[in-house]
């Protein structure tokens, strides 16, 4: 007669802490593994499947070319002259929230060739 992992999961419950710890314990020295490696492993495929899905585009600096900077904003942003140009004045700013890798990495290519120092988070 085999035993069904609900039969063992309702012994389990019914140990304190230590019986619980020593089983462990020797299972891990019976069959040659470590629940902590696997808890790391567990840990880093958990991590791996959880992306990013939305970024912030900051703009960090304006360079040496602030006018094609303060006109790439004004496009992107769709500001007036005015308000792009104070925009720019104030970085560190954030430009861009919420939106997607792809459209942060766009955003990102354009304002780097104007001569913006750009950063996504």
């Amino acid at each position: 007669m085999s035993i069904t992992k609900e039969q063992i999961i309702e012994a389990i419950e019914s140990m304190s802490i230590m019986d619980i710890m020593d089983l462990i314990n020797s299972m891990e020295k019976k069959f040659g593994v470590s629940s902590v490696i696997i808890n790391k492993q567990d840990n880093q495929q958990h991590e791996k499947k959880e992306e990013q899905t939305e970024f912030s585009l900051y703009l960090k600096g304006i360079g040496n070319n602030k006018i094609s900077v303060i006109k790439t904003v004004r496009n992107i942003m769709n500001l007036g002259l005015k308000e792009a140009k104070d925009l720019v004045e104030s970085a560190p700013v954030v430009l861009k929230e919420s939106i997607s890798k792809q459209e942060a990495l766009d955003l990102e290519s354009k304002l780097k060739t104007s001569g913006a120092e750009v950063e996504i988070k």
